[in-house]
């Protein structure tokens, strides 16, 4: 399902002025705080009428204040996930999981209550009340009781913000399986990088109302740190690797991609985990011939697919490492001196301690 936007609207002093399109997925919109972020999910779930603009879902109309069309939220089909889980707090965890089901008519309703309890894990709490539930637990439920009401779109406004390092852990794998296993289109709102690299098929950045870059996410994080609505941010690529070992010589964990086998620091993952990296295209180095006598043992063969501007003195160039996508970050001197062209062989060189899982 597609998800049309184009709003116009002012608040106080601020001027939001955006347009963009969601072809399904997860999309997220990304950027600081008072970038308009949640004014927008605002106005795509109905709570805020936009001062002018069109809103749209595949052929159905939301908002359009030129026909002086506006669908009151209980009518869009919307599920909205919000910072805190606001469940209500005498109804046990199945009552409100079927809460909002009720208001959709028979024949359009699809969300398979015990497809969704599978899917985000929390069979043994439908009978707990939610002063009873961690606040992991309490937003999985929120996402349940979305995803159960048979929604033609998700909104999910910053749901990790108000939960703890080891809360968002648990929580990310969850969303994980609802982008990819619900078919329900999600626009996702955060101003963490670490999320959105790990979760988002699209990402919209604002700043200050206004759409700075669009598009799907491994095209628009290769450049985040060049964008204005993403300051202190950095780009970069996300993939995933496949854990094999603690290295007990090295300490180090190994994973392996198809781009080859991966130097980690160490971790407590178990064999076959799938887990997800973002390297920064600052902290990759290029060479046009195998390197040797050097310390990074990260070394990846690849191919150049790619070379974009990224502004007056450098380059973004995107390799293609064995169906692995990478993005380094150089400067133009350097990819003279190289005499960087689109197929040319290179090998990718990336610092063991600068990685990070997302």
């Amino acid at each position: 399902m597609s998800l049309d936007v184009a709003l116009r609207h002012t608040m106080g002093d601020f001027a939001l002025d955006i347009a963009f399109r969601s072809a399904g997925g997860l999309t997220a919109l990304f950027g600081p705080s008072g970038s308009g972020k949640t004014s927008v999910v605002n106005m795509i779930g109905g709570l805020v009428r936009p001062d002018s603009g069109r809103i749209s879902t595949d052929d159905r109309v939301l908002v359009d204040t030129g026909t002086g069309t506006f669908l009151p939220p209980h009518k869009r089909r919307i599920g909205y996930v919000f910072q805190d889980a606001r469940l209500f707090p005498h109804l046990t965890v199945r009552q409100n999981l079927v809460y909002g089901r009720r208001f959709v008519p028979q024949a359009e309703r699809y969300g398979d209550f015990s497809e969704a309890v599978d899917l985000l894990g929390i069979g043994h709490l439908l009978d707990r009340k939610p002063a009873r539930l961690s606040g992991g637990e309490k937003q999985r439920v929120a996402i349940g009781r979305a995803l159960i009401a048979s929604p033609r779109l998700i909104l999910m406004d910053e749901p990790l913000a108000s939960l703890d390092d080891a809360r968002k852990a648990e929580i990310l794998p969850f969303i994980e399986r609802l982008r990819d296993e619900a078919r329900v289109p999600i626009v996702y709102v955060s101003h963490s990088v670490a999320e959105v690299a790990r979760l988002a098929t699209d990402i919209v950045v604002l700043d200050r109302g206004r759409v700075s870059a669009t598009g799907p996410a491994r095209d628009v994080l290769a450049g985040l740190d060049l964008l204005p609505g993403a300051a202190g941010d950095e780009g970069g690529s996300r993939l995933v690797l496949d854990f094999e070992r603690l290295d007990a010589a090295s300490g180090l964990s190994l994973f392996r991609s198809p781009a080859g086998l991966w130097h980690l620091p160490p971790s407590t993952h178990r064999p076959g985990d799938r887990v997800p990296i973002f390297v920064r295209a600052s902290d990759i180095l290029l060479a046009t011939q195998p390197p040797e006598g050097i310390s990074a043992l990260n070394v990846f063969a690849g191919r150049v697919v790619g070379l974009r501007p990224a502004h007056a003195h450098d380059l973004l160039v995107d390799l293609d490492c064995n169906g692995d996508r990478l993005t380094a970050r150089i400067t133009r001197h350097s990819a003279a001196r190289l005499d960087l062209a689109e197929g040319m062989a290179v090998h990718a060189i990336v610092k063991t301690v600068r990685l990070k899982e997302s």
